[in-house]
């Protein structure tokens, strides 16, 4: 029985695998931007943002690998419906960003199926080591992704508030994320582990930003 529940679990995974990179992602909520009147931009503006919302979209789909690896291999429930509902948030985060990639002419990462493998192995084997850990890691990631937001807010023009309010209430979610896994009794990554992260997540910004 357990292990027609593995594999079961296991062919989910890989179903979300398949709708992540290749399906268009639906919000359940109204965009963020919904109503928001399209600024006049340059050329260079938009091809600027364009590729900040495509960073964005590929951190979304390590997101998305890093949670659903991690909800496979989480030993209690609850850390594992905590994981299963930042990887919903993270599905309407995709479908806001390739939104506005679209409407800014861009594209989205051709890099994407790499990075959602790597995060998804990253994400079990985080899992695997224990619930505690796999929440730490949970809580450094959203930390260091609200802080790349942060970034981005600073580089839109002034002018483009649909791509504000889309990182904006991508800021909220994501803090959301990491005080949940806190309360739920995150353990402190070790000092090399979060450097780690930080570097391989400068690897994906700069690749991202070109393709």
């Amino acid at each position: 029985m357990n292990q027609l529940l593995n594999l079961d679990r296991i062919i989910c995974e890989f179903d979300t695998a398949l709708r992540t990179l290749m399906a268009k992602p639906h919000s359940m909520r109204p965009h963020p931007d919904a109503g928001v009147a399209e600024a006049t931009l340059t050329e260079a503006e938009k091809k600027h943002v364009s590729a900040l919302m495509r960073i964005n979209h590929t951190g979304e789909v390590c997101a998305q690998a890093l949670y659903s690896g991690q909800a496979l291999t989480a030993r209690d429930a609850a850390t594992s419906q905590t994981m299963q509902q930042a990887a919903q948030e993270e599905t309407e985060h995709l479908a806001w960003c390739q939104s506005r990639i679209d409407q800014l002419g861009g594209h989205t990462s051709l890099l994407n199926p790499l990075f959602y493998a790597g995060s998804f192995a990253m994400g079990a084997i985080a899992g695997a080591l224990g619930d505690k850990w796999s929440l730490g890691f949970l809580e450094e990631t959203e930390n260091q992704v609200g802080a790349h937001l942060a970034s981005h807010l600073a580089q839109l023009p002034e002018a483009d508030e649909k791509s504000r309010k889309v990182i904006e209430q991508m800021q909220i979610d994501e803090a959301k994320h990491a005080d949940a896994a806190k309360t739920q009794g995150a353990a402190q990554l070790p000092l090399p582990i979060r450097f780690c992260m930080k570097k391989l997540s400068a690897v994906m910004t700069s690749t991202t930003y070109h393709l």
